[in-house]
C-alpha cells in the first residue's frame, strides 16, 4: 500500500480544528480565556470563507462554541484538552492506486515531549476520533511526531528537524534511518531534508523544540519559503542565515536545488517573555485562499500578503491577528489540519 501525503496546495474537502478548552494553554484570567476563544473563532471563520470547517468541541464548551461559531461550521463533540489540531490530529494521506480512499496517520502525540505542564491525554485520541468520523483508514505509527513537525511537497520530499523527530523526549531510540523509513511508510516521503534546528523561542519551556512550520514550507516542488529575521539584534538573525545556507545545499526528491524565497519577519523583536518567534511562514493554504498570520505591523503584514499571493498564484490572501496564538505557543497553521479531497494526489 503506497500512502502519500498531498501538498497543502492540493484540493481540500475541509479543514479540521479544535475549539479551546479551559487549561494552561487557554489562560488563567477571564480576559486571557476570552481572547483565546475569540482568536480560534476568528481563524475558523476565516478558513470557512474558502472551505468547510469541522471543529472538535469538548462537552464543557459546546454551549460557548455554538454561540460563537457560525452555523456553517460543523461541530463534532469530543474530549479536548490541548487544541493544536495540526499536532494532535491526523495527517491525512491518499493511496494513488485506490482513488477515493482516504488514510489518516495516527502519530503518537505526547504533548511535544511530555513536559510536566502539558495536558495531552485527550488530544492524543483526536486522530482516531477524526479518522472514524470521516471513514478514513487508520495508519498507525509508533513514532512520536506532530503535523507541525513536517512539511511535504506532495512529490516525495519532507522537511524535518533534528531536534523534533530525534528528540529523546519523543523518540529516545530513533535515528535518522528509522524516522525516514517511517516517513516513507506513512506519508510516502522518499527524500528527507533535515533542518538542524528551529527558531530560538521554540526551545523555551512551552515550545515545540523546533517545529518546521514556523521556519520553512514547500510552496511548490522545488520552491521553499523561509522565515527571514533581518534584525541583527534578534538571535534568529543568525539562525535563519545558517538555515538558508544549509537548505541551499540540499536537494529534493527530484534532485533539484531549492529556489528559496525569503519571508521577512515583522519588526517586533520582543514581548514580555523575550524574543518572539512571530513568523508569516505559519499560514494555512486553503481552497483558493491563504489564511495568513498578522502581527499588528501594517507594513510587514502587507508585504507578507504580497509574497504569499505571489507564491500561491490565484489564491486570495487574508490576515488574522495571530499574536494571541503565538502568545500561547503557535500560529494559524498549528491550529488547523487540512483534509485533502480523496483521489487527488
Amino acid at each position: 500500500m503506497a500512502w502519500q501525503m498531498p501538498a497543502e496546495t492540493a484540493r481540500h474537502d475541509r479543514t479540521w480544528m479544535a475549539f479551546p478548552a479551559e487549561g494552561v494553554t487557554l489562560g488563567e484570567s477571564a480576559a486571557e480565556r476570552e481572547e483565546g476563544y475569540a482568536t480560534w473563532t476568528a481563524v475558523a471563520h476565516a478558513v470557512a470563507e474558502f472551505e468547510p470547517v469541522s471543529i472538535l468541541v469538548d462537552p464543557s464548551e459546546i454551549t460557548r462554541a455554538r454561540r460563537m461559531l457560525s452555523s456553517g461550521i460543523d461541530i463534532v463533540e469530543a474530549p479536548v484538552d490541548e487544541f493544536w489540531m495540526r499536532d494532535s490530529g491526523p495527517t491525512f494521506v491518499l493511496d494513488p492506486e485506490r482513488p477515493g480512499v482516504l488514510g489518516a496517520v495516527d502519530w503518537i502525540f505526547n504533548g511535544w515531549g511530555a513536559p510536566a505542564w502539558a495536558q495531552w491525554q485527550k488530544a492524543a485520541q483526536h486522530a482516531r476520533i477524526i479518522a472514524g468520523a470521516v471513514g478514513a483508514e487508520l495508519v498507525s505509527s509508533t513514532l512520536v511526531n506532530e503535523g507541525g513537525g513536517i512539511h511535504v511537497d506532495g512529490e516525495g520530499t519532507v522537511l524535518l528537524t533534528e531536534t523534533v523527530q530525534l528528540d529523546p523526549r519523543r523518540n529516545p531510540y530513533a535515528d535518522r534511518q528509522r524516522v525516514e523509513a517511517e516517513m516513507a511508510r506513512t506519508i510516502g516521503a522518499t527524500t528527507a531534508v533535515w533542518l538542524p534546528r528551529g527558531l530560538t523561542r521554540d526551545y523555551d519551556e512551552f515550545g515545540t523544540n523546533g517545529h518546521v512550520d514556523i521556519v520553512a514550507t514547500l510552496v511548490s516542488p522545488g520552491r521553499l519559503l523561509l522565515h527571514d529575521q533581518r534584525d541583527p539584534a534578534h538571535p534568529d538573525h543568525a539562525v535563519t542565515r545558517e538555515l538558508r545556507a544549509h537548505l541551499a545545499a540540499q536537494t529534493d526528491a527530484a534532485g533539484r536545488r531549492f529556489d528559496i524565497i525569503d519571508l521577512p519577519a515583522p519588526s517586533t523583536l520582543r514581548d514580555e517573555e523575550g524574543f518572539v518567534d512571530w513568523s508569516y511562514v505559519n499560514h494555512l493554504v486553503t481552497n483558493d485562499g491563504v489564511v495568513a498570520c498578522g502581527f499588528g505591523d501594517e507594513s510587514a503584514d502587507a508585504a507578507a500578503r504580497e509574497i504569499l499571493a505571489d507564491v500561491y498564484p490565484g489564491r486570495r490572501v487574508v490576515t488574522v491577528d495571530a499574536r494571541p496564538l503565538f502568545d500561547r505557543g503557535g500560529g494559524i497553521h498549528c491550529i488547523t489540519q487540512q483534509q485533502p479531497s480523496a483521489g487527488v494526489v
